[in-house]
């Protein structure tokens, strides 16, 4: 009896294997990558059950559904491909074992069942999604009847046995079917794309957010068609279970902009081999043609992804903070963003203005670099020139050129003053990071940008740098060391939330917690998602203020202010617009102040037209709270 049911099982899974070997041979269409694969093979289980899990379980339900529906189908099929031992046939305890799995894997398959009936949620795809569940009823179900038999009955025949036997074969066919249309390709793309992780720092708690840089000489620059994609990255599109959580948490999506998530990598499956998608789609993007094909356009006519779609993303990594297989979205878009501007030269009519003035000017504002400190004017802030010293290099940023931000800027600047510290600016020789050029995908204009900054920071001696705003903190701190193959320089940075917690903890500045309505604090997705730095800025807002509330979604959850990722530039068209729906976020839980520091998302907050809580920067709040202490 179950030397026949295992016999089955073996078919069944070298079956998988031939299905996964055909998903493996249009991988290596894709650049070639270095995977470290002994250290990959020895952490899959922890990345698996930990990483992954770790993620699943902020769904609630979600991981006792998978840990019940994978562990029973797992160690039942383990147990069955057993069968063909004649010692374990003949054990109760192996019967009994493999009725306990089975049943196990048929309540897990109950609770899949559940997620999509009687109604679908929308983040969820449907079609042949929802033949999971009959399928690991049928293939357990099977499993358990035979289990039962045996505890029960020395026979090896019968009609029980038959219908066991025809339920796995049956099951497990449409398994493998399954396997090989799509809904459960995961299985053995999810494992492969752990082990060859492009990020492998982000597993055990780290932290992995700099994008990486390319050669300028290449022949390629950026991704055209899939196969420009490195094999393991093709891996991990296939490695997506359309869960739904990345168009869930997703502001672009939210806000109708032109840009789905999990759309965008089904959207990459359907370039490398086709297919159908029957998730939600992009937000009014026009329904774009073609068949799919690894030497095929990604992008445009013919191509499986709509132009829009790339400049809608704000770069926020939200998407990513929530997938439970770690995808990198991110990184696709970015790398397809190349391509579209270093290759065919198509950026959004904005985006091309804004580098423009990048390249000519230095600076996003176009205005003459000696402006950038016209705020700090009166404020007596040195300006360190080459071949100086100081302790502190204050770096000031894009919005500095800002009359509203310049306030912030003010109050950071008498906060480092009052503590005595000792620090300088570089006037009209800072120039712009290159965040920006970075994320539009204009790699050229940022190694531009960046051998300008690192050639003035050379030239000059400080021993850490301090900036409130958080992007030129993520690209000074994390991805000038990438240049050069690696071999870029490396400072010590650091944001003004971290400095001014410093300075409260040490002592040297002492806070008075202000009345008043209350206060939230807006985590910005590069000191937050992007940098891990949570905790800071709520001690200091504990300290500053009396009353303080957490909007919905706050730290690695918080949303985006719409800043980001070159959108305010791209010409992205939307229902609604990112600002306004954060802004909503902190009316529902009470505030009348939202706390800030980072230029953009003053800009993007403070743009929200009608009656809103009041923006201000965090500076500005402990200001008040020192000079009333």
């Amino acid at each position: 009896m179950m030397l026949t049911a295992a016999g089955l099982v073996w078919v069944l899974c070298v079956g998988g294997l031939l299905v996964a070997g055909r998903y493996a041979m249009g991988w290596r269409q894709g650049r070639s990558a270095v995977i470290d694969w002994q250290a990959g093979l020895m952490a899959l289980p922890r990345r698996y059950l930990k990483d992954v899990h770790d993620v699943v379980e902020r769904r609630p339900g979600a991981g006792r559904m998978h840990a019940l529906t994978a562990g029973g189908l797992m160690a039942s099929v383990a147990l069955a491909l057993l069968g063909v031992l004649p010692f374990l046939r003949a054990s109760r305890l192996y019967w009994g074992c493999v009725a306990l799995f089975a049943l196990v894997g048929l309540a897990g398959a109950v609770l899949v069942w559940r997620r999509r009936w009687p109604r679908r949620p929308a983040f969820l795809s449907g079609g042949l999604f929802y033949a999971i569940a009959p399928a690991i009823v049928c293939c357990l179900g099977g499993l358990w009847f035979l289990a039962m038999w045996g505890l029960v009955s020395d026979t090896q025949t019968g009609p029980v046995v038959w219908v066991g036997q025809i339920m796995v074969g049956a099951g497990g066919a449409a398994l493998l079917w399954l396997l090989g249309a799509g809904p459960l390709k995961h299985a053995f793309s999810g494992a492969t794309w752990l082990v060859t992780h492009t990020r492998p720092g982000r597993f055990g708690g780290g932290r992995d957010t700099a994008l990486r840089g390319m050669a300028l000489d290449a022949p390629m620059l950026g991704c055209v068609t899939p196969v420009d994609f490195s094999w393991n990255v093709l891996a991990s599109f296939d490695a997506c279970i359309q869960c739904g959580r990345c168009e869930q948490v997703c502001p672009a999506f939210a806000a109708g902009q032109k840009l789905n998530p999990k759309a965008l990598v089904q959207g990459m499956v359907h370039a490398m081999r086709g297919g159908v998608y029957t998730g939600s789609p992009a937000p009014g993007a026009p329904a774009v043609t073609g068949q799919g094909g690894l030497s095929q356009a990604i992008v445009g006519e013919g191509g499986s992804i709509h132009p829009e779609t790339l400049w809608a993303c704000t770069t926020c990594r939200a998407c990513v903070e929530e997938c439970p297989m770690m995808i990198e979205h991110v990184d696709t878009i970015v790398d397809l963003r190349r391509g579209q501007a270093l290759m065919h030269g198509a950026l959004r009519p904005g985006a091309a203005t804004a580098l423009r003035v990048l390249r000519d000017k230095g600076n996003l504002a176009g205005r003459p670099p000696v402006e950038r400190a016209e705020g700090l004017a009166m404020l007596d802030v040195p300006v360190l020139a080459e071949g100086e010293e100081t302790d502190i290099l204050l770096w000031l940023g894009e919005g500095a050129f800002d009359r509203r931000y310049s306030r912030s800027l003010q109050a950071l600047v008498t906060l480092m003053h009052r503590s005595g510290l000792r620090f300088a600016i570089l006037g009209e020789a800072e120039t712009d990071c290159g965040d920006l050029a970075r994320r539009l995908g204009d790699e050229e204009t940022f190694q531009m940008l960046a051998a300008d900054v690192v050639t003035t920071l050379s030239r000059r001696r400080f021993n850490r740098i301090v900036t409130a705003d958080p992007h030129a903190f993520h690209v000074l701190a994390n991805e000038y060391p990438g240049l050069n193959n690696g071999m870029g320089p490396s400072w010590v940075v650091q944001h003004h939330t971290g400095l001014l917690d410093e300075l409260v903890q040490a002592g040297r500045l002492k806070l008075n917690p202000q009345a008043g309505a209350p206060v939230a604090w807006h985590d910005p997705c590069y000191l937050g998602r992007y940098n891990g730095q949570i905790e800071a800025p709520r001690r200091l807002l504990a300290g500053a203020c009396q009353s303080v509330v957490e909007m919905e979604r706050h730290g690695m959850q918080a949303m985006c202010c719409g800043g980001g990722g070159g959108n305010p530039v791209s010409d992205v068209d939307a229902r609604e617009r990112i600002p306004d729906l954060r802004m909503a976020h902190a009316r529902q839980a009470g505030a009348a102040v939202v706390a800030v520091g980072c230029p953009g998302c003053t800009a993007m907050l403070e743009g929200v037209v009608g009656e809103q809580p009041q923006v201000r920067d965090i500076a500005e709040l402990v200001l008040a709270a020192v000079e009333d202490a």
